[in-house]
């Protein structure tokens, strides 16, 4: 969702929501990286029935990943992608479905958004490429040095668009993919996969949304489901509200600002490509050891949102006494979600009054939470708009606008006061003042007083005498430099002053100014080229605005109301402008269809990347006789619309008009070839399933007739329902998997089936029910009295792990820092970093000052002591005694010798190690193996993990 600073905001405002994932890595042996296996219990003390995968912000990291070498070709692009998924497997570990959803042909709202980014994203490569031409040139021309630059193809991203032969490439390695993990992972054995890929039409987080409404409304469903979706949109925790499960989580990747990225001429950090000197690379280490071990960025960290716990959080929030009518919780999360749709989303603009930076939110819910009782009703109910309700919410927010737009400003100007003042004092090498007084730095050894610090009298006039002469002296610091230049250069005569420390210079002009008087009239002038006084215009922009919000809301709740319907303008109205609303329209035309995948590519793609669509297409974009030329313009205006960024900006591109753009391809489409008339139909999901579920023979069975739409039985399948069907080209048990990626191997001994799969199918008046299930359980509340104080500065944020509140995170005890000290001071002595190593232990090293050993071996046994495994150094070297193991080559002598040592001991270690094993302390208790050979902690009230059993694949 377009909602930028959504789930920044989310985060602070609930912290509990999110939880650090606990991932197990691959462990290598001798040389030889053995898998994780996902069949084990998870990790995060959590069990995960269902794993939805929105593949699109997989499939973008992975083929130009920002911080971190690019792919060279199409074939490691796929790996990446095939690594990225084991990754979240096994870190989620689904016991029942996994469902991949690749974005197919959007909705016409949505081609509007998908057509601007595709437009900017091909401009701003263009000018990428002709910046560093430039910069090249004049670093070269003074003399300095710069890498070759690499000859190769740029990358189109957007290619990645249904249609173009990357999405159908990527479509049968996904297929070959999951074929070999059904054939070979263990935690896939009992899994059912259903991968939906770029020919089905649709939002891939809508196509996970559309399939779990539709198995809701079966009668086999399990209101317990535990549901987990990857993805990094905001728009995901809309949607998993609106879904009304009590367990929904949303995994993704954990964001981290400010990451260093290399220099795209001298690949070195620090520095912009506008910046760039061509200076030699700074050495890495003393003796440029460090060299290529820059952070490339490549491990991730993963993060779980709970929406279980914003579920508490927002009914302590939401609940409201005294109401006229009984309070729901359901239906007041539908109207949160709605409110959110007025500070942005995919397919309306925000209204220029909220910001969600500003706490716009909060605003609504407020403003919600005292207009409620008036309303006499929720907003919204199961998807649908109660304009009457939502007008006397709107007015609440036009009668606040002049003051929001007053202060926006005022924040506005003290920010750059104070960013002007810090780049000022960051600028100066001097300190703005020096303490005097008793404050006054003194070197050691000339102080009064035997050189001891004497106590402060009267601190508080101390500390007001030192303010005074700092803004004295900043007082004076402007008058002092009016005549020079930021870098201390006089100014010429008739020349104006380089003023680098002047952020207005740097901020676009703003002609609107909303915070004078007459804003509205400067604002529908300058944005819609329209008289403010044109009461006609003004209420069909409103009567799009509110369409529009009706057909979101029922996108999100029943599906897509309408494939043709979208918002015609580039800008939002005010809110003060929503009046009399309650009888506007808010029902869309039935019976619209998508567009073609070649058709989508030709709305939404410049003529830069006309390379994807075949040659007569391409004409139609790049023809100057062409009818729909001007559909494509090689050049756009980019509005900030009071924005810093171009990429927050309002790229000001024409509206495709439907009837002309058929009317155009009419001509052409007798020009198609067989493969791409096969990439320009519509297809069908595809469900997969290995030889150990139950479902395997049902399918192999139908494999070898000819029946066509033929219901699942939900009892062999988890519950899930749909239609399946036979098609050419499904992966049959028996027959060979040809890889389609050469580095990769064929599989020969295929135990594998796929049949396509299509959802249950209901009536176009059915209406899918907003609510908590019958039979679904609450899970137990999390939040603490605690968690709900905005700031405590008693306990500061820890991450947490897992979803075990009572999980005990590792630590070291006194006596292993004792071992770190001394490794870390014998490494420095020794000239090393003083980083940790495999040092033994005083007790074990010879030398006058050692400690003899308490038992000492026969010269002729002695070993010397092995090094020390990474995964062993906490229990430090193998004692001794474990280490004489006498050889079958030695005399008799040696062996009575071995034995009268042993037996003056009196048999202690033995009985140790027979009673505890290798090595383990006497003092640890042995743990209790239960009935299922786990084993617990006597004495201690952990709970075991829970119990795997009801995925049992035996």
């Amino acid at each position: 969702m377009g909602v930028p600073a959504f789930f920044r905001w989310l985060s602070r405002k609930y912290p509990s929501i999110v939880v650090h994932c606990v991932e197990e890595k691959a462990k290598e042996v001798n040389g030889v990286t053995a898998p994780v296996d996902g069949s084990k219990p998870n990790p995060n003390d959590v069990e995960f029935d269902n794993l939805y995968l929105d593949m699109n912000g997989i499939i973008h990291p992975c083929t130009h990943p920002e911080n971190k070498a690019a792919p060279k070709n199409e074939d490691e692009m796929m790996v990446a992608i095939f690594e990225y998924i084991d990754r979240l497997f096994n870190i989620v570990r689904p016991r029942r479905l996994l469902y991949m959803a690749i974005d197919g042909v959007a909705p016409r709202a949505k081609m509007n958004q998908q057509r601007s980014r595709r437009f900017r994203a091909s401009k701003e490569g263009m000018e990428l490429v002709e910046e560093k031409k430039k910069v090249r040139e004049e670093v070269l021309s003074k003399g300095r040095y710069l890498p070759a630059e690499e000859v190769k193809e740029r990358f189109d991203s957007n290619c990645i668009t249904p249609g173009t032969e990357f999405m159908d490439n990527l479509a049968r390695c996904l297929r070959y993919y999951v074929a070999d993990r059904l054939n070979s992972d263990p935690g896939w054995k009992n899994l059912t996969v259903i991968l939906s890929d770029a020919s089905v039409p649709g939002e891939g987080e809508h196509k996970i949304m559309d399939y779990i409404r539709r198995q809701r409304a079966q009668p086999n469903h399990d209101p317990n489901t535990h549901h987990c979706l990857c993805g990094a949109d905001a728009d995901l925790i809309m949607l998993g509200l609106a879904t009304h499960e009590p367990n929904f989580t949303i995994i993704r990747e954990e964001f981290k600002p400010n990451q260093p990225r290399p220099c795209a001429l001298c690949s070195q950090l620090g520095h912009e490509i506008k910046e760039c000197q061509g200076l030699p690379r700074e050495k890495q280490g003393e003796f440029d050891q460090f060299a290529g071990n820059a952070p490339s960025g490549i491990d991730v960290e993963f993060i779980f949102i709970r929406l279980a716990v914003l579920r508490e959080y927002l009914e302590r929030e939401l609940t409201m006494a005294s109401l006229p009518f009984t309070f729901d919780f359901e239906r007041s999360i539908d109207d949160w979600v709605f409110m959110c749709f007025f500070v942005g989303n995919d397919f309306l603009p925000h209204l220029p009054s909220l910001e969600i930076r500003e706490g716009a939110i909060d605003r609504l819910v407020g403003i919600y939470k005292n207009v409620v009782h008036k309303t006499a009703g929720y907003l919204t109910e199961n998807g649908f708009v109660n304009l009457e309700r939502v007008q006397m919410i709107m007015i609440a927010v036009g009668e606040a606008e002049d003051n929001i737009f007053k202060k926006r400003r005022d924040d506005d100007v003290s920010f750059r006061r104070r960013q002007k003042e810090k780049n000022k004092r960051m600028k100066t090498d001097a300190p703005s003042y020096i303490p005097g007084g008793q404050l006054a730095p003194q070197a050691l050894g000339q102080r009064s007083g035997g050189g001891r610090p004497q106590a402060i009298q009267n601190p508080r006039q101390t500390a007001y005498e030192m303010r005074v002469q700092g803004r004295d002296q900043q007082n004076r610091t402007p008058s002092h430099n009016n005549s020079s230049n930021t870098d201390g250069s006089p100014v010429p005569l008739g020349m104006k002053r380089k003023n680098g420390d002047n952020d207005e210079d740097d901020e676009p002009p703003d002609n609107i100014r909303l915070w004078e008087e007459g804003w509205k009239q400067r604002y529908y002038k300058k944005k819609f080229d329209v008289d403010a006084s044109d009461e006609k215009f003004r209420r069909k922009v409103v009567e799009s605005y509110v369409e529009g919000l009706c057909w979101v809301l029922q996108y999100y709740y029943q599906g897509c109301a309408s494939w043709k319907w979208f918002y015609p303008f580039h800008y939002a109205p005010f809110a003060s402008d929503f009046t009399d609303i309650k009888d506007m329209p808010s029902t869309f035309e039935k019976g619209t269809k998508p567009f073609k995948p070649l058709e989508q590519l030709m709305g939404v793609f410049p003529a830069a990347s006309g390379n994807f669509l075949p040659k007569t297409w391409r004409k139609l974009m790049e023809d100057l006789d062409s009818s729909i030329i001007d559909f494509y313009p090689d050049d756009f205006a980019l509005d900030l619309n009071g924005k810093k960024y171009a990429w927050q900006g309002v790229a000001l591109l024409p509206f495709v008009d439907e009837r002309r753009l058929r009317a155009a391809l009419e001509e052409v489409y007798p020009d198609l070839n067989p493969d791409e008339i096969r990439r320009n139909s519509l297809g069908s999901d595809v469900l997969f399933v290995g030889k150990h579920h139950k479902l395997f023979d049902f399918i192999v069975e139908l494999q070898n007739g000819d029946a066509q739409g033929i219901e699942m039985p939900p009892e062999l399948c988890h519950g899930i329902k749909g239609l399946l069907t036979l098609e050419n080209g499904v992966i049959e048990p028996g027959k060979t998997v040809v890889s389609p990626i050469p580095a990769l191997q064929d599989i020969v001994q295929n135990n594998a089936c796929s049949i396509l799969f299509k959802d249950p199918q209901f009536e176009d008046q059915y209406i899918f029910k907003a609510c908590f299930l019958a039979g679904a359980v609450k899970p137990p509340k999390t939040l603490k009295p605690g968690d709900w104080e905005q700031s405590n500065s008693k306990q500061p944020w820890r991450p947490r792990l897992g979803f075990n509140p009572n999980r005990h995170q590792v630590h070291l005890d006194q006596s292993a820092f004792r071992t770190l000290g001394h490794v870390m001071s014998k490494d420095r002595a020794q000239g090393g970093s003083g980083v940790y190593s495999y040092t033994p232990p005083p007790s074990y090293q010879q030398g006058k000052n050692s400690r003899p050993p308490l038992m000492r071996a026969p010269p002729s046994l002695a070993v010397p002591l092995p090094s020390l495994r990474p995964q062993d150094s906490w229990r430090g070297p193998q004692p001794l005694f474990q280490q004489l193991i006498p050889q079958r080559n030695q005399g008799a002598e040696q062996q009575l010798a071995w034995n009268r040592i042993m037996q003056s001991q009196g048999g202690m270690f033995l009985q140790n190690q027979h009673r505890l094993g290798s090595g383990m302390p006497s003092h640890y208790q042995q743990r209790q193996d239960d009935r299922r050979g786990r084993q617990g902690y006597p004495g201690r009230q952990y709970p075991l993990p829970p119990d795997s059993g009801r995925h049992s694949w035996n």
